[in-house]
Parts: C-alpha cells; structure tokens; sequence
C-alpha cells in the first residue's frame, strides 16, 4: 500500500500534544487489523481506526489514483475517542 500526505501537516500533528504523531508513525494503522468505514458527509473520504503501538488511532484518508495506480492520501488523524474504540472493539 503506497501512502502520499502533506509532510507541513504531519510535523505540526506531531507537534500537537492532543495528536502527538505525524502521518509516517499512523501508517503502522494499516499493518494491522483495523476498523474501516466511509465518511457519511464525504463519500470519498473513509475512516480507519487501528493501533499504533499501545494506543489506538482514527485516520481519515483518500483513495486516489495516478500513472502508477492507487494510493492512499492521508487526510488528518487522532487518538480515537472512548465511541471509536467500541466501535474498533465491537467489529473486530
């Protein structure tokens, strides 16, 4: 799986102590099993929310395509709140 994001936004994600990681660290999301829907006010948008080490992290990305076929686009991401972990929990 090829991953594109906005190098700017992952450091001040990193530098955000409510986030605390930047766009290379969440990509451990997809390494492991991890909880998937579609964003209901953005369609082409989807949530994934998994594990990053010890703590469980929502992502929103972007499937998008180019020459060399599709690729995530990472969009934001945050440490998952108490109604995304039951939602990891229940349907994993």
């Amino acid at each position: 799986m090829r991953f594109h994001f906005d190098l700017r936004k992952s450091r001040r994600l990193r530098a955000n102590p409510k986030r605390g990681i930047g766009f290379e660290e969440v990509q451990e999301v997809f390494s492991h099993p991890y909880y998937l829907d579609c964003r209901t006010d953005l369609p082409h948008q989807y949530r994934a929310i998994g594990w990053v080490g010890e703590r469980l992290y929502s992502v929103i990305f972007e499937v998008r395509e180019e020459k060399e076929g599709e690729y995530c686009h990472l969009v934001t991401l945050w440490k998952s709140t108490r109604e995304e972990r039951a939602l990891y929990e229940k349907n994993s």
